[in-house]
């Protein structure tokens, strides 16, 4: 188990145990259950569609949004971007991979991957 509490998908002899050398699938997206973060958080606007994870932390940075910093952070949170809830990329839109629809806990939520830089996931 990984320190997330979560397997990496590793056997004990270090090799993958759903067959998959990289942990994608056929598709070439992370497998479902697989965050592909290895514990590392990393901002969710880089995540492919089926990425499934843990929010590990709200970071904004300057320039993220049209928004004022704290404004940004207040909407993500009321939203249900919390520390330790669980979310998946849904679908992405077909121009340039944006907006991207999330499940977070049990709701469906769309966002712009600009504004997803601000979350960090694992």
């Amino acid at each position: 188990m990984a320190k997330n509490g979560h397997s990496n998908g590793h056997s004990t002899n270090g090799h993958k145990a759903n067959g998959h050398a990289n942990g994608h699938g056929a598709n070439g997206h992370v497998a479902s259950g697989h965050n592909g973060t290895h514990g590392v958080p990393a901002p969710l606007g880089h995540a492919p569609r089926g990425f499934c994870g843990r929010i590990d932390a709200i970071l904004v940075a300057d320039g993220s949004s049209d928004l004022p910093e704290g404004e940004l952070e207040r909407r993500l949170i009321e939203l249900g971007f919390t520390e330790g809830a669980t979310i998946e990329i849904l679908h992405e839109g077909a121009f340039g991979r944006d907006p991207i629809a999330v499940r977070i806990n049990n709701a469906t939520v769309a966002l712009r991957r600009r504004e997803a830089m601000a979350i960090l996931v694992i």
